[in-house]
């Protein structure tokens, strides 16, 4: 398509099918602190709550996969590389405003089409079910992931909507296509997949690490892994993906050094650093303090003392109190005497009660740690 979209179809604007999963799934809470998804739930399941008199809800793909990760990718456990992993829709620079303008030229030429008409765009953001819309125009099935799948070509997609009040032939829903297969449930580390088409974001790394502020919950961090942005996990153990094919839009090129970073000088970017470092891609989403903190969980993970001296450091600059706690984790998790002396005399100056918590288990994990 000349906007740079891979596919279009259109879904009749009414109230969706999946409005009453969308309250049962708010109600257990599985929403997690993303509190503006509970905003008005009967918006978010009905178009013409948004745009008076919608007919039409026009669903658009455009692909983000850009091939296979890099030949030094970690996968977790030890690691002479020190690397972490971001997920795959944040190799490149942030797609929401490039999507909302191309979405809008769109818009712009319906209305020159039909003078008076009205219609609003959205990518990732306002109440829309995505998913749900692109489902019912026909340009995939929701997989038992909860991600839309397109027949032939997997699940790598940017999705945007507009809502409009012009009629648009509809398409036919798509048939799900999953079968038995059921390889993403397993695959998810943190078992955030609670039942086929149902994923509690309590217990999602992309949440987890990106939109969940404060301390991870520690019976959580060990599954993390390296991923200090995001979890593909779901998406790569999906067999439909296998026929994906790399998208050369050059808005969703990889940025050099973004894929899988190394995490030493990670850990002590300081706010300037981390805005100048990602200014206009998708991890100034999880701002300094929560990237810092993922980092720190990825270097205990990866259990190399090497990683010792500059956790300390962190222990003993300034940092948030949720990185300073899972600095101290990460040395509990490495263990050995450099890193008990540094949780030792951390205790003595730290002053806030939850990190002293975390330095309290960190030392008693660490005991365990062979020298």
């Amino acid at each position: 398509m000349a906007l740079g979209f891979d596919a279009i179809g259109f879904a009749r604007a009414e109230e969706h099918p999946h409005a009453e999963r969308l309250a049962a799934w708010l109600a257990e809470g599985r929403h997690a602190t993303m509190r503006w998804m509970a905003r008005e739930p009967k918006r978010r399941s009905d178009p013409r709550l948004v745009v008076p008199d919608a007919l039409t809800v026009v669903s658009l793909l455009a692909s983000y996969y850009r091939g296979d990760w890099p030949t030094d990718t970690p996968a977790g456990g030890r690691s002479a590389a020190l690397r972490g992993r971001v997920a795959r829709y944040a190799w490149g620079r942030d797609y929401h405003g490039r999507l909302k303008r191309r979405l809008n030229r769109l818009g712009r030429t319906l209305e020159a089409l039909r003078p008076g008409a009205r219609w609003r765009a959205y990518v990732d953001s306002g109440p829309v079910l995505e998913r749900g819309w692109a489902e019912r125009a026909g340009l995939g099935w929701i997989g038992r992931n909860g991600n839309l799948i397109r027949q032939g070509a997997g699940s790598w997609y940017f999705l945007g909507e507009i809502l409009c009040d012009v009629f648009l032939p509809a398409g036919e829903p798509a048939r799900n296509r999953c079968g038995r297969c059921e390889r993403c449930i397993p695959a998810c580390p943190t078992g955030a997949i609670v039942a086929p088409y149902q994923v509690d974001a309590r217990r999602c790394i992309s949440y987890l690490t990106i939109e969940h502020e404060g301390a991870i919950p520690r019976e959580m961090r060990a599954a993390i892994g390296v991923r200090i942005f995001g979890c593909d996990d779901c998406q790569e153990a999906c067999p439909w993906n296998r026929f994906a094919t790399p998208t050369y839009e050059p808005d969703f090129a990889e940025r050099p050094r973004q894929q899988t970073p190394w995490l030493l000088p990670l850990l002590s970017i300081d706010a300037e650093g981390f805005e100048a470092r990602y200014e206009g891609t998708p991890l100034m989403r999880a701002g300094r303090d929560r990237f810092v903190r993922n980092v720190a969980v990825a270097l205990g993970n990866l259990g190399d003392r090497r990683a010792v001296a500059a956790l300390a450091r962190a222990l003993r600059e300034e940092m948030s109190a949720a990185g300073r706690g899972h600095a101290a984790w990460a040395l509990g998790r490495i263990g050995g005497a450099a890193a008990r002396r540094a949780l030792l005399a951390a205790r003595e100056a730290e002053r806030d009660a939850p990190v002293r918590n975390e330095i309290d288990a960190a030392l008693a994990d660490s005991e365990g740690r062979a020298e």
